[in-house]
């Protein structure tokens, strides 16, 4: 017990990076060992369980708790402008640093998956918001949960007040939860990098270096840059130790666990520890983990541009812009598209002509870059929930005459 009880006083982003070295020790050392792998299954394989449930009762719970005043509205169009800019950084990105693909030449088989057009985006949106709530659940379909979500939530508005508490004791109750799924991140994480490593080795990252690099690059910029003149604008002050502070709170575990419905209880955490209103985060934070990605609308733009200018197709900045509100129409859909981002990138690939056996290599080449483009894209995603939800309550205590300077 005093081993454990000293083994949780450091700091989770310290036992992260540790997990982390030794996973590519061992990867290197004993690549042959693959219990060690395990730990990763089980780490990703818990998280996929539990967000789904989390998702769902954390936002029946609130909306049939909440009380007017909230800021959703804010929070909604910080989040949709947050993921357009992102989209266009990308194109400016990729045309001052145009990368080729080298395509592996093989398609991947999951063509039935991928949406041929705008129209079939919006039909499958449709229909996965009125999917059956069971099947949501069971198939991670976050855009059904939370519309079921919030269809029960306003129902339930009327509900007894022990009715209510029992809902907010479940989502308690899931909450902790996931919080303890996550204190095993360390252990998760040895798993998974030792797998990348074992089965990869250490040049598994260096193939498509710089399709990756523009990638970060343009997902770093919107950190360091886009988002916090987006805060400075919201707010009227100095955002950067805002934005530090959700960082180091928020993108960090998101970017080792890789799941943005996973981390919602460590951005609800960092919401309460500011003193912000529980009926507006409650709400704003799994809504934001299913609609706000930019992380994602990078990715499709990026990798689309890469395509075109791979095979020689003409890349004028009309198309690109064209191309920035698909991929942000796109990355809003996202959660609700198996496989995430990158098999979006067929749809986008669509409107340069690319045939879809090519675009299905692109996604081939996503998959193979996937282990670090995913933890940048996730992290992104997930701290800019917390960011933007932050950023509007801090803009309504000002207007109320606050003093905000002292609380980040």
């Amino acid at each position: 017990m005093s081993v454990l009880s000293k083994w949780n006083k450091i700091s989770l982003v310290k036992r992260i990076v540790g997990g982390l070295l030794v996973g590519i020790i061992l990867g290197i050392a004993f690549p042959a060992a693959n219990v060690i792998g395990i730990l990763g299954d089980l780490f990703i394989g818990a998280l996929k369980g539990v967000a789904p449930i989390l998702v769902f009762f954390l936002v029946m719970s609130s909306l049939s708790r909440h009380e007017k005043g909230n800021n959703m509205g804010r929070i909604i169009c910080l989040y949709v402008l947050g993921t357009f800019l992102s989209a266009i950084v990308a194109v400016v990105g990729f045309y001052i640093f145009p990368v080729l693909i080298t395509f592996p030449g093989t398609v991947v088989a999951v063509s039935d998956s991928v949406p041929a057009g705008v129209g079939q985006v919006f039909m499958m949106l449709l229909m996965n918001i009125v999917e059956n709530p069971v099947t949501s659940l069971t198939t991670a379909n976050y855009i059904g949960i939370l519309a079921w979500a919030v269809v029960f939530g306003i129902a339930l508005r009327g509900a007894s007040d022990t009715t209510k508490t029992m809902l907010q004791n479940i989502s308690d109750c899931i909450s902790q939860a996931v919080s303890w799924v996550i204190s095993f991140a360390p252990l998760g994480v040895l798993g998974l990098v030792f797998k990348t490593v074992s089965e990869n080795g250490l040049t598994v990252f260096s193939e498509y270096g710089r399709l990756l690099a523009v990638l970060v690059g343009c997902m770093a910029f919107v950190v360091f840059v886009v988002n916090p003149v987006i805060v400075f604008c919201t707010i009227g002050q100095n955002p950067y130790p805002l934005v530090f502070k959700c960082l180091k709170e928020s993108f960090i575990t998101a970017f080792f666990t890789r799941s943005s419905a996973a981390n919602i209880p460590v951005n609800m955490r960092l919401c309460k520890s500011l003193g912000l209103n529980e009926d507006t985060y409650s709400v704003s934070i799994p809504l934001g983990a299913t609609i706000n990605m930019a992380g994602a609308s990078i990715v499709i733009t990026v990798m689309t541009l890469s395509a075109a200018y791979s095979l020689g197709y003409s890349l004028d900045i009309g198309t690109a812009i064209i191309l920035s509100l698909i991929a942000t129409i796109s990355a809003c859909g996202t959660s609700g598209v198996a496989g995430g981002s990158i098999l979006l990138i067929p749809l986008a690939c669509s409107l340069f002509g690319i045939s879809n056996d090519i675009a299905m290599q692109v996604v081939g080449v996503g998959f193979i870059i996937g282990v670090i483009q995913d933890s940048c894209e996730t992290g992104l995603n997930s701290s800019t929930d917390a960011l933007f939800t932050i950023a509007a309550e801090f803009h309504e205590w000002k207007k109320a005459g606050k003093d905000i300077r002292h609380l980040v």
